[in-house]
């Protein structure tokens, strides 16, 4: 790679000039050996195709490709309510997000993969396999240094777009087919290195959550089986006073969270419970105060010690948020995604908005507050299985104080904290360890590209 140098005036070729930009041009100072414009590679590939040969073909249309370069494909059953005119995308073919380039949003369809549609968002072209590997083409441009230059060839004012003939314009390195196929193999190899440690990440949380569950005597039970204990039995009565929420799932859960060895109490009976609120934001002093201020965003089953936003005390006495002690264990009620029903600990005093169930004042007469947010921990999928609402559906306060605790003897509760907690730190510590080796494949990868 090599840097042009110009100190006070650049000349481009008048042919060469699609855009009156200075800036495109006086930026643009890269040249690489072997070079090519993806012109020279890539093929526009326009081929309409209709519902009607999508349903026939039980194909799939487009929902996104995500920032990370992965395609995501609609249900079968939106093909009958879709709106708008396709284009089909045949394997060995690239298409990219026209909005979203700037962050990577690129993706290579490999060879005997099955076709899918896409809008005309998505522009579609045919790789040149005689030249190109398309795993090594999707690869250079999602780098950074790419990125950063078709940011820069976006045009558009709300929703800034990459059109084709500007994409198709840029300039890449091009080593031979056998010297790709080698950075294409070393990357895959540390990828595989990498899946395997998560496979490892994986399989160790598996067997934490299954000796919680011995340790609490609680039998384990498969996906969609009653308790162990009462696997031959095809009807399962239940005390209607016992019922507080219709649902078989619910009371088959419910049951089989007291089917353990220990007692169980309520989260009412261990804490005490709270909620917080957002201070408004017409008035921007509110948040320029040193109170961390909690977002269901940042319930991530971690320890919290700071915030994005931070809150004054005025703020605190003019709204429905509380500052809250340390040491108080978060719930979050609703939120995007898989947010509903993670988890925080308190690291420092600090307040929430009100998606947040804030357990405080702990009783650890009774229980551990290490032991209480790893059992919560573990009943994620529980928790959440208890919203209710249609749009999105949320936990409330009264689910959860009403939400039932094993409760073993304090000795027993510290012995099972520890465990959970050595395991999550060997967890935290895989997982590190396969960010770490992803960088590394990239950094190797565009070293290679960029030296």
């Amino acid at each position: 790679m090599h840097s042009k140098n110009y100190n006070y005036i650049k000349t481009v070729d008048y042919k060469h000039l699609s855009l009156w930009d200075v800036k495109r041009y006086v930026e643009e100072n890269i040249s690489f050996d072997n070079s090519i414009k993806l012109s020279e590679v890539l093929q526009p590939y326009h081929v309409p195709i209709s519902k009607q040969e999508m349903i026939a073909n039980d194909w799939q249309i487009i929902s996104k490709i995500s920032f990370a370069g992965n395609l995501f494909l609609r249900d079968k059953n939106d093909n009958v309510s879709f709106k708008g005119n396709l284009n089909k995308v045949d394997a060995d073919s690239l298409i990219y997000s026209k909005i979203n380039i700037k962050h990577g949003c690129i993706y290579y369809h490999s060879k005997g993969a099955i076709p899918f549609g896409v809008s005309s968002e998505y522009p579609v072209y045919k790789i040149d396999s005689t030249r190109v590997i398309g795993e090594f083409l999707v690869m250079v441009i999602r780098s950074n240094f790419f990125k950063d230059i078709l940011n820069k060839k976006v045009t558009g004012i709300s929703k800034a777009r990459l059109k084709p003939n500007e994409f198709l314009d840029t300039e890449i390195p091009l080593p031979s087919l056998k010297r790709q196929e080698e950075m294409v193999s070393a990357y895959k190899s540390k990828l595989e290195e990498a899946k395997a440690l998560e496979l490892n990440a994986q399989q160790t949380q598996q067997r934490m959550n299954s000796n919680l569950l011995e340790m609490l005597g609680i039998d384990k039970r498969e996906d969609g089986e009653d308790n162990v204990a009462d696997n031959n039995h095809y009807l399962k009565l239940v005390k209607y006073s016992k019922i507080s929420v219709w649902g078989t799932s619910l009371i088959r859960n419910n049951q089989h969270q007291k089917d353990g060895k220990y007692p169980v109490m309520k989260i009412k009976d261990l804490c005490q419970l709270g909620s917080g609120g957002t201070p408004s934001r017409s008035c921007s002093q509110y948040y320029k105060g040193t109170i961390p201020w909690i977002k269901t965003g940042e319930v991530l089953n971690e320890e919290i010690f700071d915030t994005e936003e931070h809150i004054t005390e005025e703020a605190i006495a003019n709204s429905s948020a509380k500052l809250y002690p340390k040491g108080s264990l978060i719930i979050a009620m609703y939120g995007q995604g898989e947010t509903r029903g993670r988890t925080a600990k308190m690291g420092v005093d600090a307040a929430t908005n009100q998606a947040c169930a804030v357990l405080y004042n702990i009783n650890n007469n009774i229980v551990s507050t290490d032991y209480l947010w790893y059992y919560l921990q573990g009943c994620y999928d529980d928790l959440r299985s208890l919203a209710t609402g249609n749009n999105q559906p949320n936990l409330n306060a009264g689910k959860i104080k009403n939400y039932d605790i094993a409760i073993p003897s304090i000795d027993i509760q510290n012995k099972i904290a520890t465990y959970i907690m050595e395991q999550k730190v060997f967890i935290k510590e895989l997982r590190n360890k396969i960010q770490d080796m992803k960088e590394e494949a990239t950094k190797q990868f565009e070293n290679e590209i960029f030296k």
